[in-house]
Order: C-alpha cells, then sequence, then structure tokens
C-alpha cells in the first residue's frame, strides 16, 4: 500500500461581467488559502453561452494560484464552500461571480464539478472531480473532454507556470 500523496496547489477559476468583483472575491479565497502567488490577467471568457442567461455576456477570467498547499481530498469541501461564496455576490436569485476550484499536481490539473459525467469521479458531497489537464514532456495536454478554453495554449501556459510555482514550494519543503 502507499503513503499519502503530495500535498497539492489549490487553484481557482474565478468569471463575471463585473471586473470589480475580482477584488472582492480575491480577498475572500485569500483568507482561507493565502494570497494568491498566482494571478493571470484577464482573459475573455467566450467559449461558450452556457453562463450567458444567468450571468450576462462579456465574461472575464482570472485564474488564480494559492500558496497554501492541501491534501487532494480537501477538494469537495472547497468546492461545496465555493458554490456557497457565490451566493454571496447574487443579485435577484443570479449568479455575478462562478469560482471553479481546483489543484495543480506536478502530473496534473484537476477541477471539481458538480456535473456527473462518464469521466468524472465522485468525491461526495455532490461534487465530482476531473483531470483537465496532463503533464507530460515538459507540458500540459488536454483530454478529448477538456473544455475548449483549458485546452488552448494560453490557459496550459498559465497551468505551467502554476506548476512551476507548485514544484519549486515542494522542493523548499523536502
Amino acid at each position: 500500500m502507499g503513503g499519502m500523496p503530495e500535498p497539492v496547489k489549490p487553484v481557482a477559476s474565478v468569471f463575471t461581467a463585473d471586473e470589480k468583483l475580482f477584488g472582492e472575491v480575491e480577498a475572500v479565497l485569500s483568507a482561507r488559502m493565502g494570497k494568491p502567488d498566482y494571478v493571470s490577467r484577464p482573459l475573455v471568457f467566450d467559449q461558450t453561452d452556457y453562463y450567458a442567461k444567468e450571468m450576462g455576456t462579456g465574461l472575464v477570467r482570472r485564474v488564480y494560484g494559492f500558496p497554501r498547499l492541501i491534501d487532494q481530498g480537501e477538494l469537495a469541501t472547497l468546492k461545496r464552500w465555493t458554490v456557497e461564496l457565490e451566493d454571496r455576490w447574487r443579485v435577484k436569485g443570479r449568479r455575478r461571480v462562478n469560482i471553479d476550484p481546483g489543484y495543480v499536481s506536478l502530473a496534473k490539473l484537476v477541477l471539481a464539478t458538480t456535473k456527473d459525467n462518464v469521466h468524472r469521479i465522485y468525491l461526495g458531497e455532490g461534487v465530482f472531480a476531473e483531470v483537465t489537464l496532463l503533464f507530460r514532456n515538459g507540458s500540459f495536454h488536454q483530454w478529448p473532454w477538456t473544455y475548449p478554453d483549458y485546452a488552448s495554449r494560453e490557459y496550459r501556459e498559465i497551468f505551467e507556470q502554476i506548476r512551476e510555482i507548485y514544484r519549486e514550494q515542494l522542493r523548499a519543503l523536502r
């Protein structure tokens, strides 16, 4: 039987039509996971219109990496917490912010979701995990199910940068 897996680096993808909310969301996430050690530039979120009816158009995303490494088993709890957090900014029942947590390990990017699918594993608490990207031969690669934005070169490079910060953190722990 193997030992416990190494701790992993929490990440969050946050998108909203109101860029002023990024500061508030970042502050709340930071209180739990530490001040981000990676923040992406604002990324246009136009790969799908799935959220347009609820959240409007002109959505912008930022990807955050956080310094407090976590146990992989904490992912379901983290997702439940972010679902509750989204309610903080609801107006007339509509979400104004979407927060998708996950983690980066040396081998992969894992995202949490409340939606089941054939390639997702149930973690409990109504949460599923998806290996969204795999790291091989020096870079992240997509799977057939990877969302188009995460499959893009720009997003894969974002997660490669976060992985490098994580690699340095692990080095410091050893």
